[in-house]
């Protein structure tokens, strides 16, 4: 096998957030909501296998990851664009997501919710939980301000452990 470069977004585990994306998912089997995601990072940190999801304050995802110690990443499949869509632009203030969207909801470890529909869902237990800081955003890097402001608050970082792992079965 040679090595050649390749766009980084191309990778498979990349490739899910920012074209597919995926759906991050806090609660129970009371209650619970999802929204869509563009934001993930998956790796090893502390020797462990983890997942770092953001979610701002504003959003109605934020109390139910602050009030629970487990959260999911469903990735959908591209076919599924309505489904991100609605996740991704209503609250769950205001609708039913899961309902609406006629997702299948399964609980794994800390019951935490996640659906039947994904090609591979993770499982995690909080680990570290850090608010992002304007205050460190390196010199020359301010292209990153825009995301912010009228879009709403700087985003709160969360680490999990990945406890579980769900892949679709290959055809």
């Amino acid at each position: 096998m040679k090595l050649h470069p390749v766009d980084p977004r191309e990778l498979s585990l990349l490739r899910a957030f920012g074209v597919q994306n995926a759906l991050l998912t806090a609660g129970d089997r009371e209650s619970r909501n999802t929204m869509t995601i563009g934001w993930c990072q998956a790796g090893r940190l502390w020797n462990l296998p983890v997942c770092t999801v953001y979610v701002r304050p504003e959003r109605y995802t934020y109390q139910f990851m602050e009030d629970r110690d487990y959260f999911t990443v469903s990735v959908l499949p591209e076919s599924e664009k309505k489904t991100m869509a609605l996740c991704g632009t209503r609250s769950g203030r205001d609708v039913d997501k899961i309902k609406e969207c006629g997702l299948t909801v399964r609980y794994g470890a800390g019951d935490a919710p996640f659906f039947e529909e994904a090609e591979a869902v993770l499982v995690c237990r909080k680990l570290y939980v850090q608010d992002m800081d304007p205050a460190c955003v390196a010199a020359g890097q301010e292209k990153i301000l825009p995301y912010y402001g009228e879009k709403g608050g700087w985003h709160r970082i969360y680490t999990g452990e990945i406890v579980e792992a769900y892949a679709a079965k290959l055809k």
